[in-house]
């Protein structure tokens, strides 16, 4: 994917945006619970609580989701942090990677999407699971006395006997015997600052502050370098964290210990500019980035900010695929060097679930239409796609291998992309709609309902979305509302964008990758039509314009290659080729009647011809996202 072609170019523009909006907008500085951030934002998002998901793709995503969630037992989750604590378990722990010492990682996970699926639904069985866990979890620490919870065992033995004294041992996934211990803590700490934020749990806040303190005592008498040496193994998005303590409680300590966890060796060279990514494993590396962009918005360090900004551009623009994913076998390449890079194991999910974290932010700082672009590609084509629509099962690596079909996880495996899983499709709702005093940005087109209770206004976005290329805004207020809504014309919208209020047409002169402000004194009834009608068109890899993916409008098409058993997939021919020297694929394709967004090649495939369909609705077939192509008249090696 390539919304941009330079760094240079990326960085001056979002000066330039920055400049333009200060001189025209009113901006604002967002003020979650806490209330303690210190830079203008361009636009907000709205509490889940204020967004109902309408019938539509992501709706039954989340309705599958809410069926996994229900299926766990909190007490198999939480009974390795009683054993730790010295309490008997109520329940057998749960197994696959909670054998091991990332046990405990699921467990935050779990508490964060019941939180996040609390909120999308109103169900008061995930609020009743949170506030149990949470309970669960106190218990543990009045146990263990020092404010100490986990559940890998002998963390806290090897945490203050060695690693606090400079007994430091890392190899890059693990810290003194212990596997990532920073990144499941990240992850408890994260489920029970949503327990807080989302469900005004307060003994939640109490919790992770006193694990905090104790955590602070590992490493407060650390040199420099021992702490260095530690964070070499990786973990996670502690700094975000910390960040987020301090943003609940205004105590300097926990910003403090949140510069502790900051990995200069990465961290400071993308803050210079400096695209050091090739060969590091790369879900690794943008939590901490998550977290620099989220102590940015609480301390306005610039230094910060660029560097959030400069990884989010290099990872985007030249380290990603079509579908918005990226790394192959968990690790960056070279830049713009992804022919070769197609696999079983490309494109973890954990890392887009990262990436799309990353992007909230960013957003919300500037408003950008690029990043509301790359948001809606990899919201379809990655994560919509690695959830099994038949029974919710998910998948680690999203394979872009050319033949090769999807994997989906056993849900009670409880690898890390089950665990993001968990919280990617509780949560759909929260990327649709930003706003400020004056504006209210459509970044996606996803049936659903805004309640702006602030306003009294609700919007109710009507649309089937992919399957139809329009949306409908229908307008509810008791009294009439000044607003400027500002409508996302996509950069894949290449035959226009129209918009109609109350039937009739509104005039504007943007072009695609843009928004569109329609002002006015909204009133109730009122009903804006959008249409964007979708085209085809070819994109290529960087590193090899004849390697292309077939793409209609915002959906990555697969090729739907047969079955998963299919006893030809060993063939070398098994893949087809495009035999043409016409890169326009409208002109060799035709449309399949009763299949929305689906083609089929015209003459052009060899040996056969190629079925298009959206991946997002591919699963349980084999099937290439890529594809050669050939000029017949000039190229003679097929």
């Amino acid at each position: 994917m390539r919304i941009v072609t330079n760094s240079n170019i990326f960085i001056l523009g979002m000066a330039l945006a920055l400049a333009l909006s200060s001189c025209h907008y009113d901006r604002e500085v967002f003020r979650k619970p806490g209330g303690r951030e210190v830079v203008a934002f361009r636009a907000v998002q709205f509490p889940l609580t204020e967004v109902k998901l309408l019938d539509g793709p992501f709706y039954h995503a989340t309705r599958m989701n809410l069926v996994s969630l229900l299926n766990y037992q909190p007490d198999r989750l939480l009974a390795k942090f009683r054993t730790e604590a010295g309490l008997e378990p109520k329940a057998e722990h749960y197994h696959g990677w909670e054998d091991n010492t990332i046990a405990g990682h699921t467990l935050g996970h779990y508490l964060s999407a019941c939180a996040l699926m609390y909120q999308t639904t109103g169900d008061t069985e995930f609020l009743k699971r949170v506030n149990y866990m949470v309970d669960e979890l106190a218990a543990c620490q009045e146990a263990d006395g020092d404010g100490y919870i986990g559940a890998f065992p002998k963390g806290k033995q090897i945490l203050e006997e060695e690693v606090a004294r400079g007994n430091i041992r890392s190899q890059g996934f693990d810290l003194n015997g212990i596997w990532v211990p920073y990144y499941t803590q990240h992850k408890v700490l994260m489920g029970l600052m949503d327990a807080h934020y989302r469900c005004g749990n307060q003994k939640a806040l109490a919790v992770a502050v006193r694990f905090a303190d104790w955590l602070a005592t590992v490493v407060e008498n650390l040199t420099d370098d021992q702490i260095q040496k530690m964070l070499n193994c990786e973990h996670g998005g502690i700094n975000e964290a910390l960040a987020e303590i301090y943003a609940a409680t205004g105590e300097e300590k926990y910003l403090s210990l949140s510069r502790v966890f900051h990995h200069r060796a990465i961290l400071d060279s993308l803050a210079h500019g400096k695209d050091i990514l090739p060969g590091k494993h790369a879900n690794t590396q943008i939590p901490k980035f998550v977290g620099l962009a989220r102590r940015y918005e609480l301390t306005g360090s610039e230094k910060d900010r660029k560097a959030a900004e400069f990884f989010w551009n290099r990872v985007v623009n030249h380290h990603s695929y079509v579908t918005g994913g990226h790394c192959d076998h968990e690790y960056f390449g070279p830049p713009d060097t992804l022919r070769n890079r197609l696999s079983s194991e490309t494109s973890e999910t954990c890392n887009v679930y990262n990436m799309l974290k990353l992007s909230s932010h960013l957003f919300s700082w500037e408003a950008s239409p690029s990043v509301a672009d790359f948001y809606e590609r990899a919201l379809f084509n990655h994560i919509l796609s690695s959830q099994h629509p038949g029974d919710g099962r998910v998948i680690y690596n999203l394979s872009l291998e050319m033949g090769g079909y999807k994997e989906y996880q056993d849900p009670f495996w409880f690898t890390c992309c089950v665990g993001t899983g968990m919280e990617n499709h509780s949560k759909y709702g929260e990327n649709i709609y930003y706003h400020n005093k004056k504006e209210l940005f459509i970044t996606q087109f996803i049936a659903s309902e805004l309640s702006w209770k602030e306003k009294e206004l609700t919007i109710t976005q009507k649309t089937m979305f992919p399957e139809e290329q329009a949306t409908t805004l229908e307008v509810s207020c008791p009294s009439p509302v000044t607003l400027t809504l500002m409508i996302r014309y996509p950069s894949w919208a290449e035959k226009g964008m129209t918009i109609r209020v109350n039937g009739k047409i509104h005039n504007h002169k943007n072009s695609p990758g843009s928004f569109i402000n329609v002002q006015r004194n909204w009133k109730n009834g009122d009903r804006v039509t959008i249409e964007f009608p979708f085209s085809l068109r070819l994109e290529t890899m960087p590193d090899d314009s004849n390697r292309v993916a077939l793409i209609y409008g915002p959906l990555v098409l697969a090729g739907d290659l047969g079955p998963v058993d299919d006893s030809a997939a060993n063939h070398p021919q098994y893949v087809p080729v495009l035999m043409t020297g016409n890169r326009n694929p409208a002109d060799w394709t035709e449309a399949v009647q009763g299949s929305p967004n689906t083609f089929r090649t015209i003459n052009t495939g060899r040996p056969s011809e190629i079925l298009f369909r959206p991946f997002f609705q591919l699963h349980d077939r084999r099937y290439s996202v890529y594809f050669d192509l050939f000029d017949e008249l000039k190229n003679t090696k097929y």
